[in-house]
């Protein structure tokens, strides 16, 4: 086995630990490979190892990505921070875009075509930088997005703060999803848990897991 294929079942046993723990069933988990600077032979060879979900973050590199390797049927997770601008870009290549967090982005993805999912990301931080909507504007956002065409709202994204324990962030994002099925009850998927700490997420409900470099390696340099 190679050093990338040897990752890829380490990671896949940690998963399947952590649901077992958790009293959950494998199959409620989706494991999206965060492929952020690494190249295409490495997604290639992803997906010759069963990988379907793979995630990106930036629109010039995915979408560079996800033409070369169209042949090979992946599911492009969008999980970077968007700007309006390229939303319809975007758009074009996605399966799922897990960094909805205001109006603006909203109405920029708004389509009479086929609906794309998408996750409304909440900020557990008081930095601005790290995106997402406050938690006390989240179901404004989320009545938006049910409401615009072209948008199939699964339900919520959010990165656990610097510094802090993962799980009660989690936890917050769970109790926030609990809160938000009265006006979405179809809303219950949870877009949590990367690298260092998607154990924490699964225990806390987590339906798509990010993980980037306890997969891939170590990212090359973004040249």
């Amino acid at each position: 086995m190679s050093a990338l294929a040897d990752r890829l079942a380490a990671v896949q046993g940690s998963v399947a630990d952590a649901a077992r723990d958790a009293g959950r069933g494998l199959s409620e988990i989706t494991t999206i490979v965060v492929t952020k600077f690494q190249p295409v032979s490495l997604i290639a060879e992803l997906a010759s190892l069963g990988v379907r979900d793979v995630g990106e973050n930036r629109h010039q590199e995915a979408k560079v990505k996800a033409e070369a390797l169209a042949y090979l049927g992946l599911r492009w997770h969008f999980v970077g921070q968007l700007q309006s601008k390229k939303a319809r870009q975007v758009r074009a290549y996605a399966s799922a875009i897990h960094s909805v967090d205001r109006m603006s982005l909203v109405d920029a993805l708004r389509s009479d075509e086929a609906s794309v999912d998408c996750f409304a990301q909440v900020d557990l931080t008081d930095d601005p930088g790290r995106g997402g909507v406050a938690p006390d504007g989240l179901e404004a956002l989320v009545e938006h997005v049910l409401e615009t065409p072209g948008l199939r709202l699964r339900g919520l994204m959010a990165v656990a703060p610097l510094g802090e324990p993962a799980r009660p962030a989690f936890a917050r994002v769970r109790l926030l999803s609990e809160r938000i099925r009265a006006i979405a009850p179809d809303a219950t998927d949870l877009s949590i848990g990367m690298s260092h700490d998607f154990r924490e997420a699964i225990l806390e409900g987590a339906t798509h897991l990010r993980i980037g470099t306890a997969i891939t390696g170590n990212r090359p340099d973004a040249g």
